[in-house]
């Protein structure tokens, strides 16, 4: 199923209970789309809300609402029913917004070019917690909720945990030799995995985050730009060159190429609420939404084959033998507490 967005789309999320998808464009337009097996997607909205691109877009307050971020530094939350702005914080950082992600039903966190990260409470509207992470643009965001530990990847080429509880940057990994563009936590939060500009990705033991502990160099020699986690043992990637993968970590194998989303490199990869659909955005106007099930049908089969031809290796999950820890981490500034309110419009 496509969707010809009509421009360059950055980012995209399905809606947590019902079957709608938005997108947010490169000219600050956010489009919601209502779609079916059995029909053409129909689209619902189409919002211009911000005055540059619009970078960043999440589903909030169980799908009643989408927040956008941008370039403008804004964040902007809309109506998923009539299309009308709810609230608009005007500078919400000191540069352009490039990533949002939820964290609970009531958080959000945005990151932005500078690599600070924020903390917002959307429903008092205010900013909970700000850290100077990194020193280049957050490219990517994730986060468990166990132990309230925020993770975020930077083009700066490092890893950090941001700890929510203690409002301070826990720890960092040292500068990777390429920027760090996606990153998924796996193995039930015992491994993190980010993709890197150079393809390879690098596994990290948690708690042990000053250098990564595995690394996976067969996928491709093209950026990973986008990393979903579809269990504890499988991701997808989506890569520079078009491809979006199926691929086992721990034991580290490309089960199979699942699609092509075009010759572009994918921007993101998104699971409907029902783990239906795989939704994919490149760079170009398409929205592509596969059928899980389509995609899936032989995986199942080729993994199980795969296992058994090497039922006697030692693919174990790996234990790191007296890690390092970093103190990189401590050595940040901690930032205070601000508070900034949407202003109603």
């Amino acid at each position: 199923m496509e969707i010809n967005l009509g421009s360059l789309p950055f980012d995209l999320d399905f809606h947590p209970s019902d079957h709608l998808v938005s997108a947010a464009l490169i000219s600050g337009h956010l489009l919601l789309y209502r779609y079916s097996a059995d029909s053409s997607p129909q689209r619902l909205l189409e919002v211009h809300a911000h005055t540059e691109s619009c970078r960043a877009l999440r589903f909030i307050h169980d799908g009643r609402a989408i927040v956008t971020g941008s370039p403008d530094k804004s964040i902007l939350a809309t109506d998923v029913e009539t299309g009308s702005a709810i609230a608009r914080l005007e500078d919400a950082h000191e540069e352009a917004i490039n990533k949002i992600i939820n964290l609970t039903d009531s958080t959000i966190a945005s990151g932005d070019d500078r690599g600070c990260i924020k903390v917002w409470d959307t429903r008092q509207r205010s900013c909970c917690n700000t850290f100077n992470a990194h020193e280049e643009y957050i490219s990517d965001m994730t986060f468990s909720s166990d132990s309230m530990k925020l993770l975020g990847t930077s083009g700066d080429g490092t890893l950090s945990v941001c700890n929510l509880r203690r409002n301070k940057v826990q720890s960092q990994s040292e500068f990777s030799e390429d920027e760090l563009l996606s990153v998924v936590i796996m193995k039930n939060g015992r491994k993190v995995v980010c993709g890197s500009q150079t393809g390879t990705l690098l596994l990290y033991s948690w708690g042990y985050f000053m250098d990564c502990s595995d690394r996976f160099v067969d996928l491709s020699p093209n950026s990973v730009d986008a990393l979903l986690k579809l269990d504890e043992d499988r991701i997808v990637t989506g890569s520079e060159n078009g491809l979006i993968n199926l691929l086992s970590i721990l034991p580290n194998r490309i089960i199979q190429p699942i699609a092509e989303h075009s010759e572009y490199p994918v921007e993101r990869l998104a699971l409907s609420h029902d783990r239906k659909f795989l939704g994919s955005i490149a760079h170009d106007s398409m929205l592509k939404l596969w059928d899980m099930d389509d995609l899936l049908q032989d995986s199942g089969n080729n993994l199980r084959s795969q296992a058994a031809a090497e039922d006697n290796d030692s693919n174990e999950m790996d234990v790191d033998i007296n890690p390092l820890k970093s103190n990189k981490g401590s050595k940040r500034k901690n930032a205070s507490t601000e508070h900034g309110f949407f202003s109603d419009l």
